[in-house]
């Protein structure tokens, strides 16, 4: 992505220049004028293993991330820690008065939807929703795309619970899922719906589907545990999931080796022959941090939604995925703030959500990650 703009605003078009796609977007600005600002992205031929497609995205330039910390990065280092909001009473920001919602289970000062998290390093944190951390009173996954400044005070982070069952506490702290993310059609029901009910049959029909998918020592030991995170984690579901991931992973590998100097930055992704999600990021680098978690996503979400065999005639073309990745006309537009930290923009289209974190930080001014899902 451009370190001159963003990509992602209420109106736009999309002009192709030879084989790459130019966004020419608009941005509203105060006094009610906008300002065009641009990106270019091209899509290149897709990876097929069973019913998962992987296109790469490239793009022509991108802004230094290295200034950026993952969560994974932080939570390793113990620079960033995470425990129940109940742990840390009278260290949060005042909350607002207004109701609960019904699934924001309240239990001894700890809630469902609500963690504490603190950045005690020098850099600032990026937070993708799909993210999963594990421990505390149930495991959680994030809600939203953020970012959180250096050195900052607590914060209050929304989450879902994706372990239903389970409210009593392993561990003070949470640790990371490093070796998955939440699946699409998860993160979906988080960041679009923001339902926790949805987020639970969600879960629910994926570890369903994963255990059909397994043999059945393994499926009679998932039985066992209603913990999303477990399921993933378990060494048959993990095999099958290798067994999807792991050639896609390596030619994909190859292939960002091949093409580093192209700036690879995403994915588009199809399953059963549909496409499904777009992840971009604002860097190579960036997207290389979190591709092994989102690959193996991609794999779980194919996994738990295996059809017929998919026809390599049905398999969408090049010029199919860069027309999703191209399409950000939107019927609605929302936008969260944090005045000089950063921006998430809800995109609603016509059959589709899309949703772009902008850093706002001094000398980091420019789209982190942008999330696109088929509706």
């Amino acid at each position: 992505m451009a370190n001159t703009g963003h990509l992602l605003g209420k109106t736009g078009a999309a002009l192709a220049v030879g084989t790459a796609a130019i966004f020419l977007l608009t941005s509203h600005i105060a006094g009610g004028q906008a300002k065009p600002v641009g990106g270019g992205y091209k899509v290149l031929a897709g990876t097929t293993q069973d019913n998962l497609t992987i296109f790469p995205i490239v793009t022509d330039s991108t802004p230094d991330t290295h200034s950026l910390l993952t969560l994974d990065e932080g939570l390793r280092s113990g620079q960033v820690v995470v425990t129940e909001g109940g742990g840390s009473a009278g260290l949060v920001r005042p909350r607002s008065q207004r109701p609960p919602a019904p699934w924001e289970v309240r239990h001894r000062g700890a809630e469902v939807n609500r963690l504490v998290l603190m950045n005690n390093s020098d850099r600032p944190l990026i937070l993708l929703a799909g993210e999963i951390v594990t421990g505390g009173k149930q495991d959680r996954v994030v809600g939203k795309d953020r970012i959180v400044p250096a050195r900052s005070e607590p914060i209050d982070l929304g989450v879902f619970c994706v372990e239903p069952h389970r409210w009593v506490e392993v561990s003070a702290q949470f640790g990371g899922l490093g070796f998955s993310m939440a699946q699409p059609n998860v993160r979906q029901k988080a960041m679009a719906d923001k339902d926790q009910q949805a987020v639970w049959n969600e879960v629910a029909k994926s570890r369903a589907a994963v255990a059909q998918a397994v043999p059945a020592p393994a499926a009679q030991a998932l039985a066992g545990t209603s913990s999303y995170a477990v399921t993933m984690g378990n060494s048959a579901v993990q095999e099958r999931l290798n067994a999807v991931a792991m050639p896609i992973e390596r030619s994909y590998d190859k292939l960002m080796r091949e093409l580093r100097a192209q700036n690879a930055v995403g994915a588009v992704v199809a399953v059963n022959g549909e496409i499904v999600w777009v992840d971009v990021f604002a860097s190579a680098s960036l997207l290389e941090k979190y591709w092994p978690k989102l690959i193996r996503s991609y794999a779980a979400e194919a996994l738990g939604s295996r059809g017929p065999w998919i026809r390599p005639a049905s398999i969408p073309s090049i010029k199919d995925a860069q027309s999703f990745l191209d399409d950000f006309s939107a019927r609605r537009e929302s936008v969260e703030s944090e005045p000089g930290v950063y921006r998430n923009t809800e995109i609603i289209g016509p059959d589709f959500d899309a949703f772009v974190l902008t850093s706002l930080l001094p000398g980091v001014h420019y789209d982190v990650h942008v999330a696109k899902m088929k509706r």
